[in-house]
């Protein structure tokens, strides 16, 4: 069996807690975690290593990016990290130039059949310019998109009507960020349309058919009020994360709204937003065109706008290598 090895770039809050729940979840066989701040690196590997003898075997430790040489999968947390009130698009100018940075060491050490994982924020513009930077298939490189947001959609919908989140199959597509749209015309529980599950629910006080823009705007807003709660997310998204890893270490052919380029679906070209796709050993192995409700549709097509703009907005697509900067 080829090597299950993951480098993670970036030992913030949220690459060191992905880097945690790959372990704790056997993920990979081996995981590298690399920072400009290499004591913090180091600390994390060591704090992590002191409890191995309550894990099954893997290699933890901190490097640098000659050890992605033979990664399977990287993932890039670096970045810095979203304030109080700010929108994960302002965010565009400062990660651009942490990305350049990344890049710039990275891509020459990495193996032509890496997989690259973009989660910093945000994660559509930074995937597409993954994407122009790395010259790999598309296929190859994705963002964790909205995998968390379908995650939340899910447990939010399943706290209305009273269910296991994990039997409602629903979507957020677009952009992971203000312009998400909550598929509900392709929401199921178990086969059942949303407005036939509540038909037969009967749950005493339950108004989840009268509540999808309430629901939606709980979802689409969710990382602000964590963030002005604690400053910032990353336990979930790392489970997002790790979900994703799964999908692709072990070809599980899993259906993931993660961001890649999009060229021709619903009209769309030339732009990395979330869609399901099938995700296995080859990455993003299909898109499914998914067919939402006009107005779903119409909002998708506006989200791919906003990600268009921010690209030209942010400067999008210009090199200029830069001092490390250290992820917040």
């Amino acid at each position: 069996m080829p090597k299950k090895k993951i480098a993670v770039i970036g030992a913030g809050y949220v690459g060191s807690t992905t880097a945690y729940t790959l372990l704790m979840n056997n993920t990979a066989d081996e995981i590298v975690l690399i920072d400009v701040n290499r004591d913090k690196a180091e600390g994390d590997a060591l704090d992590m290593n002191h409890g191995m003898s309550f894990l099954p075997p893997v290699r933890f430790y901190s490097g640098w990016y000659e050890d992605c040489a033979d990664a399977a999968m990287v993932v890039l947390t670096a970045g810095a990290a979203q304030k109080p009130g700010e929108s994960r698009m302002e965010l565009l100018g400062r990660n651009l130039r942490v990305f350049d940075d990344v890049l710039s060491k990275l891509l020459p050490v990495l193996a032509p059949n890496a997989l690259l994982l973009t989660v910093t924020n945000p994660v559509d513009v930074l995937t597409k310019y993954v994407l122009e930077r790395s010259h790999l298939p598309a296929s190859r490189v994705m963002g964790s998109g909205t995998v968390l947001d379908t995650s939340r959609l899910k447990w939010a919908i399943a706290g209305h009507v009273g269910i296991d989140p994990r039997d409602v199959h629903t979507f957020v597509i677009g952009e992971h960020g203000d312009t998400e749209v909550a598929a509900f015309s392709a929401t199921t529980i178990s086969g059942m349309r949303l407005d036939e599950y509540c038909a037969q629910c009967k749950r005493h006080g339950c108004d989840a058919l009268n509540q999808l823009s309430a629901i939606h705007d709980e979802v689409r807003n969710a990382a602000y009020g964590i963030i002005e709660k604690k400053g910032a997310t990353y336990y979930a998204v790392a489970l997002a994360v790790n979900r994703i890893a799964e999908a692709v270490l072990n070809d599980q052919k899993a259906i993931l709204t993660v961001s890649g380029l999009v060229d021709g679906a619903y009209g769309l070209r030339d732009v990395c937003l979330s869609l399901p796709r099938i995700v296995g050993a080859g990455g993003m192995e299909r898109l499914l065109e998914v067919p939402y409700s006009p107005a779903e549709t119409a909002q998708l097509r506006h989200s791919a706008e906003t990600i268009r703009q921010a690209h030209k907005s942010g400067g999008y697509g210009v090199s200029c290598p830069l001092k490390e900067i250290p992820p917040a």
